[in-house]
């Protein structure tokens, strides 16, 4: 199966498609950017793809989920990957010698601390984790570092001077596995739905009430802007439930029957929690 994730080797994208088919034999393809990758799920170049959606440290990444809702693909499944950024340099590097760090922006964002206490250093933003470790390697240069994966490091040859720089010790990424085909496992417990209310007053209330009326936990609730309107917001939701049991399917009727738009992103079996997974 070929399994695509932005980025090239080393990338936490990579680690959590590896993570996610790690009883399977597949082909992980590393892609620039999340909308080639989309573009080849939804046209069945590639069978599935893990994409980030969402971070403990950072919150919601905004541009994979608002790319979601524009192709004709279906979640089937989650991981929580965890996220430990070392900060990576030439071989016998000194901390004192660094005057630049590289990587991706949201990794630069979770480590925001270690750039507060080293105010000398500059962050870089660059493509992604693993492509600056590679960056790093090619320049030979210790004035310049990387923040990225041990993957990365050891994918490259390089050396962690520093291990788990980012700010939080739970840091962790939740990726969508997604596919052109609508797959909904036997076992599937959580909802992500995107919906679109009329710009009235109690609107979101009464969409909420209808969840509430069926007795479904609500586990995030997100807006975002509607692209080409003047301040107005879809919404994403994630729920408890399966989709074969009444009260839920009843609930996304009427959810689906109240919006202006909505779209089901998917059924599927939601993330062990971390503490019950094996070690990557």
């Amino acid at each position: 199966m070929k399994i695509g994730f932005q980025g090239r080797h080393g990338t936490f994208s990579e680690i959590a498609a590896l993570s996610y088919f790690s009883t399977q034999e597949i082909e992980p393809c590393g892609y620039p950017n999340f909308k080639l990758i989309l573009e080849d799920v939804q046209n069945g170049v590639l069978d599935y793809a893990l994409l980030p959606v969402e971070n403990t440290t950072t919150g919601i990444i905004s541009r994979t989920y608002d790319l979601l809702c524009h192709y004709d693909i279906h979640v089937i499944g989650e991981i929580d990957i965890p996220i430990h950024e070392d900060l990576i340099v030439v071989p016998g590097t000194k901390i004192e010698e660094i005057s630049e760090v590289y990587s991706h922006p949201e990794a630069l964002l979770q480590c925001s601390g270690f750039f507060a206490e080293h105010p000398e250093i500059k962050s870089m933003s660059f493509q992604d984790t693993a492509r600056s470790v590679e960056y790093i390697r090619d320049c030979n240069d210790r004035s310049k570092a990387a923040l990225g994966s041990w993957r990365a490091r050891e994918y490259y040859g390089m050396e962690s001077l520093i291990r788990n720089v980012q700010d939080n010790d739970l840091n962790m990424t939740r990726f969508f596995a997604v596919s052109a085909k609508k797959e909904v496992a036997a076992d599937a417990d959580k909802i992500s739905m995107m919906i679109v209310l009329k710009h009235e007053p109690g609107t979101l209330y009464r969409a909420l009430g209808i969840l509430n009326d069926q007795k479904i936990n609500i586990l995030k609730l997100e807006s975002r802007p509607i692209r080409g309107r003047v301040f107005e917001y879809m919404f994403y939701i994630d729920f408890s439930g399966n989709m074969n049991d009444e009260n839920v399917e009843k609930a996304v009727r009427a959810l689906q029957e109240s919006s202006e738009e909505s779209k089901l992103m998917g059924c599927y079996k939601a993330a062990v929690p971390f503490h019950q997974e094996k070690a990557i």
